[in-house]
């Protein structure tokens, strides 16, 4: 049986080297936190604009505000940044809080639609760091549709960094 980052490297066409290649600097430092909040307010203001309604529907239990500070929160702490996100929701456990939406493979598509639009808008990210990101933000959108296959298959699956991180107390 393929692991779920298996399926995301063959789904994305992200090799795993590729899409972890944003642990190899620290982006947060590089870039700063208002740059990430400038992305996840871009890329959130055209989701929940989207024309398609099945997509908008995806987003509908949590507002705009909430929605751009969960995500600005773990991306600051995922690329090198402080564990804002953690500190105030615990572990990101992203299977588990993706777990009620329906993260299918259009779905994701539409998702990295919007993510590479919002990516191109922000002029403070260097093309290095857009490269690193998007291979990054396609591997996991793609990690979350077997997480989400797995999950329509009643099995519990794990992240693969839970085992080498410290449980939230």
């Amino acid at each position: 049986m393929q692991s779920l980052q298996q399926k995301a490297s063959e789904w994305s066409g992200v090799d795993p080297n590729d899409a972890f290649a944003i642990d190899e600097t620290n982006l947060f430092e590089k870039l700063g936190l208002q740059t990430f909040i400038n992305l996840s307010t871009n890329f959130y203001n055209r989701v929940y604009d989207d024309e398609e309604e099945w997509f908008r529907s995806i987003f509908s239990n949590s507002s705009k505000e909430d929605a751009i500070r969960n995500q600005y929160e773990f991306f600051v702490q995922r690329m090198g940044g402080p564990p804002l996100y953690s500190e105030r929701k615990g572990h990101p456990a992203l299977i588990g809080r993706h777990r009620p939406f329906p993260v299918t493979h259009k779905a994701a598509d539409r998702w990295l639609q919007h993510m590479q639009q919002a990516l191109d808008s922000v002029t403070d990210i260097d093309e290095d760091s857009k490269i690193k990101m998007n291979n990054f933000f396609r591997h996991t959108a793609f990690f979350l549709v077997a997480g989400d296959e797995l999950k329509n298959q009643n099995q519990s699956v794990a992240c693969k960094h839970a085992a080498n991180k410290p449980a939230a107390e």
